[in-house]
C-alpha cells in the first residue's frame, strides 16, 4: 500500500507506504497498534461489563499539547505494523473474546486500511469509530455502513485554543461539519436492553482548566446542532496535567470543583439529559493502560 494522503483536514500530500512515514501524523500506510485488549474506561454504554475491545492506534493528526496518550500519539513509530488481514484477524479475535464492541481509538489516520478490514466483516458487535473529531467528511463517508456507533471528541469551540494547543485553529468548523456527517450516518442512538450502545453518535468534551467558554461552546454546538435526546454527550473533567507543560502554565493544574460543577448545571440547563458527566475524583493516570503491545504480538 502506497498513496498520497489527504484523507483528513490536513491534507498534508504526503506520500505513505510500508516503508514511509509522513505527514503531520508520521505514519506509514499500513497500521500500528500498540494495543488491542479489552478496555473498561470508556463510558458504561461502550464498556459494560465485558469491556469494550479496543485497539489503540499509534500517530495522530492532532498535536494536543495536553496528550494523555502521547507515548503513541506523537509519530508512528510505537506498536507493531499490522497487514490488512491481521487486523480484521485482531478484531474477530476480541469479539471471539467476549468484548462489548470494536473500539477503534485514533484510527483517523489509518482510515484506508481500517475500511478494508472492515468491508465484507460480519463481527455482529458494533464497530465504535473512537476519533478526535478532526475528520474530512469526505474520508467519513467511506465508512458509511461499516460503523454503528461514532464516539468523537468535541475539543474546542474556540478557535484560538485549538491552535495553541492542537496546532488545528480550523478545529470548531472541521469537528462540526464531521460529527454532522457521522449522526446523518447513524441517526439518532439506539441502546440495547443491556444499556449498550447499539448505534449512534456519543459526543466527548474534555474540560480544560480556566477554559469554561471553550466547554459551554461545545454544550452550545450539541445543543443547538442536534434533535433533543438523538444524541449522547459526555461532559469529562478527567483532564490531567501530563509532563512537558512548562510552555504552558494554564494546563499545569486540574479541573477544580467550581469549574465542573458550573458546566454540569450549565449542560443542564441547556437542556442536555441523555448521557454522563465526571466527578472530579476521575482525574487521574489510572485509566491509561500500558502500551505494551498486548494482542499485537
Amino acid at each position: 500500500m502506497e498513496y498520497i494522503c489527504c484523507d483528513c483536514p490536513r491534507r498534508c500530500a504526503a506520500l505513505r507506504s510500508a516503508e514511509n512515514s509522513g505527514g503531520v501524523c508520521a505514519s506509514p500506510a499500513l497500521p500500528r497498534i500498540a494495543r488491542a485488549a479489552p478496555h473498561f474506561g470508556e463510558e458504561p454504554c461502550i464498556s459494560g461489563t465485558r469491556g469494550a475491545g479496543t485497539i489503540f492506534f499509534s500517530g495522530c493528526n492532532l498535536r494536543c499539547v495536553f496528550c494523555q496518550n502521547r507515548e503513541i500519539s506523537r509519530g508512528g513509530g510505537a506498536g507493531r505494523a499490522v497487514s490488512v488481514p491481521e487486523l480484521r484477524d485482531i478484531m474477530l479475535r476480541l469479539r471471539d473474546d467476549g468484548v462489548h464492541c470494536i473500539d477503534l481509538v485514533t484510527p483517523t489516520h489509518y482510515i484506508r486500511a481500517v475500511r478494508q478490514a472492515l468491508e465484507g466483516l460480519s463481527l455482529g458487535i458494533p464497530v465504535v469509530w473512537n476519533s478526535s473529531g478532526y475528520e474530512s467528511v469526505e474520508s467519513l463517508r467511506s465508512l458509511e455502513g461499516l460503523v454503528q456507533v461514532y464516539m468523537p471528541d468535541y475539543k474546542y469551540s474556540v478557535s484560538s485554543l485549538a491552535g495553541r494547543y492542537s496546532a488545528a485553529a480550523d478545529y470548531p468548523e472541521v469537528a462540526d461539519a464531521a460529527i454532522r456527517e457521522m449522526f446523518r450516518q447513524t441517526g439518532p442512538y439506539r441502546l440495547g436492553e443491556d444499556g449498550l450502545l447499539l448505534s449512534g453518535v456519543l459526543i466527548r468534551h474534555l474540560i480544560l482548566p480556566g477554559e469554561t467558554e471553550n466547554a459551554m461552546g461545545a454544550i452550545d454546538f450539541v445543543a443547538d446542532s442536534f434533535p433533543r435526546r438523538s444524541v449522547l454527550f459526555s461532559l469529562m473533567s478527567q483532564y490531567t496535567p501530563m509532563p512537558g507543560l512548562e510552555a504552558f502554565p494554564a494546563l499545569r493544574r486540574r479541573v477544580d470543583a467550581g469549574e465542573n460543577e458550573h458546566l454540569i448545571r450549565y449542560m443542564h440547563a441547556c437542556g442536555i439529559t441523555d448521557g454522563y458527566w465526571q466527578e472530579l475524583s476521575s482525574a487521574t493516570a489510572d485509566e491509561i493502560p500500558a502500551f505494551d503491545g498486548t494482542g499485537v504480538e
